[in-house]
């Protein structure tokens, strides 16, 4: 018996586990980016477009923030819009594979019954290693021909599927590390996201500090981009140069971590991790007594950590606010369509405030899957032993996620009335009306709670798939991405979040009392449903 004795059995394990999840993610960010790019390639019929449009975003120090344009062609406009979006989930999606078969099974106790057999000490990491490198070979050819068929170069769509899985591995390696790192599965985790923030920090700030090279559609990058595992993928430059050698970069940045893991992995103790575990209160607070501030304790660091993301997607989108006021062509034709006015700045206002709504039902989702975690780790069986009725718990829940999610849209809100105010003049007038436009989408975020509610009692087994797969299909449907896919107006009426186009339009009362009358009915349909169901296991 060696160190990687049983790996094999444990890569098989993991892939039997992950078959489904993994599979979601990769053809869920397929899909995404082959979405993205069919909107580019319709959005921009002209070459005339792709110019205008590259050197808007090229020369927008807030839009650098977000992308760095590798030329004018259509190709190289769509990875600018889409890269960042699908590498930072492409590395969420490696964090958590990587998490979920190392830490967390030491946590839960399943890898100290595999290590009582004939397995090896490095056998769970390098099962999880593989897996989920092995998920990030897969996603770079599956995102290049989801450009290829949209008829973009092979050899540049073939760089930006490079691009993206090269940080997948990237934070494959950084997981590996924070899992010998911490003691929880929740800490490993947070410590991987953490390094996520700081390299979006320091590829953004790089990218804002750049300029723009003598064409005018070529943005260029500052040396912090070049800090950043994100940075790098910018720097491979996609239907630009196509340049292949900071795909190197990737490989040395993985091997150093992992080989860092590796040695900790032989030293450490299982079950207990370098950094040493501080210590709770003796004594809970009187705020946990009761399941909402249970609930709210359990969400406090997720909700943090978006308060802040949504404050600075609010600061950018309120910064490009006065450029994209004078944006001509199909850029404006299309902001016009989707909001059904003729006023550039309400359409732009409505875009955005949509958009946050989408992100706002993301967080919403997050903290209701909490749920079926607790039910299925056991925690819940003891709570609900205690004085506290199913519903009363379901409902301290969906409290949490509804006021939270209605605090980041304020949030969001406040951040680009403060930035488009600053741009624009009347910083009041804008904090008012983009804030109420911003809480105007809430009733969708209930809309996917309630459903969230109803999937979650009635396939527990299946309801993390299925909450997402749900959430997936009303943002894929909504204006702001059905208008471009050319779907019919039946079908952009399916989405929750088509129905109110503040400040853009008034408030829509029917619509707003339809997706309320419908959201009521599935959440009461999901509490019946799960008074009467036992409770299901992982």
């Amino acid at each position: 018996m060696n160190a990687l004795t049983g790996t094999t059995s444990l890569i098989r394990l993991a892939l039997r586990r992950d078959r489904f999840v993994l599979a979601f993610w990769v053809l869920g960010l397929t899909v995404f980016l082959a979405t993205t790019t069919h909107m580019s390639v319709t959005g921009l019929p002209t070459q005339a477009d792709v110019v205008t449009e590259t050197q808007f975003m090229a020369a927008n120090p807030g839009m650098r923030l977000m992308s760095l344009s590798a030329g004018a062609s259509v190709g190289a406009y769509a990875m600018s819009r889409s890269y960042l979006t699908v590498a930072v989930l492409a590395a969420v999606m490696s964090v958590l594979a990587a998490v979920r078969h190392t830490r967390q099974g030491e946590e839960t106790g399943s890898t100290e019954l595999l290590r009582a057999g004939v397995v090896g000490p490095l056998a769970g990491l390098t099962a999880a290693v593989t897996v989920t490198l092995a998920a990030n070979a897969v996603l770079a050819p599956l995102l290049g021909l989801a450009m290829i068929v949209n008829g973009q170069p092979v050899v540049g769509s073939l760089a930006a599927g490079a691009a993206v899985a090269g940080v997948g591995v990237a934070f494959t390696a950084v997981a590996a590390l924070t899992s010998q790192l911490a003691s929880t599965a929740r800490g490993a985790t947070g410590l991987a996201t953490a390094a996520l923030g700081g390299a979006f920090a320091l590829s953004g700030v790089g990218n804002m500090l750049g300029g723009v090279d003598g064409s005018g559609v070529v943005a260029l990058s500052a040396w912090p981009t070049w800090l950043s595992p994100l940075g790098w993928g910018f720097e491979m430059r996609p239907f630009g140069d196509d340049r292949w050698w900071p795909a190197g970069l990737f490989i040395v940045f993985a091997a150093m971590l992992l080989a860092a893991a590796v040695r900790l992995a032989l030293r450490r103790d299982l079950g207990s991790g370098v950094l040493p575990q501080r210590a709770g209160r003796a004594a809970a607070s009187r705020r946990l007594r009761g399941p909402v501030g249970l609930a709210w304790r359990l969400q406090r660091t997720a909700f943090v950590s978006w308060s802040v993301a949504m404050l600075g997607f609010g600061l950018v989108f309120g910064s490009v606010a006065e450029s994209a006021t004078t944006a001509e062509g199909s850029m404006r034709d299309w902001y016009e369509t989707m909001a059904a006015t003729t006023d550039m700045l309400d359409a732009l206002l409505t875009s955005f405030v949509e958009m946050a709504g989408m992100l706002a039902a993301v967080y919403a989702v997050q903290v209701l899957l909490r749920m079926r975690e607790e039910e299925a780790r056991g925690r819940l069986e003891a709570v609900l032993a205690g004085a506290v009725e199913r519903r009363r718990w379901v409902a301290s829940h969906v409290l949490t996620a509804v006021l939270g999610a209605a605090a980041l849209l304020l949030v969001f809100a406040a951040g680009m009335g403060l930035t488009a105010g600053l741009a624009l003049g009347d910083t009041a007038g804008l904090l008012r009306e983009i804030s109420g436009a911003a809480l105007a989408q809430l009733p969708a975020v209930v809309g996917i709670v309630a459903a969230v509610i109803a999937v979650f009692a009635m396939l527990p087994r299946r309801a993390v798939l299925a909450s997402w797969l749900l959430l997936g299909a009303s943002v894929l449907l909504s204006p702001v991405f059905g208008l471009s896919l050319g779907l019919p107006d039946w079908a952009l009426d399916l989405s929750p979040f088509a129905y109110q186009k503040l400040p853009a339009a008034d408030a829509s009362a029917p619509a707003l009392v339809a997706v309320l009358a419908l959201a009521a009915t599935l959440a009461a349909a999901g509490l019946a449903a799960f008074r009467r169901r036992d409770l299901a296991a992982g």
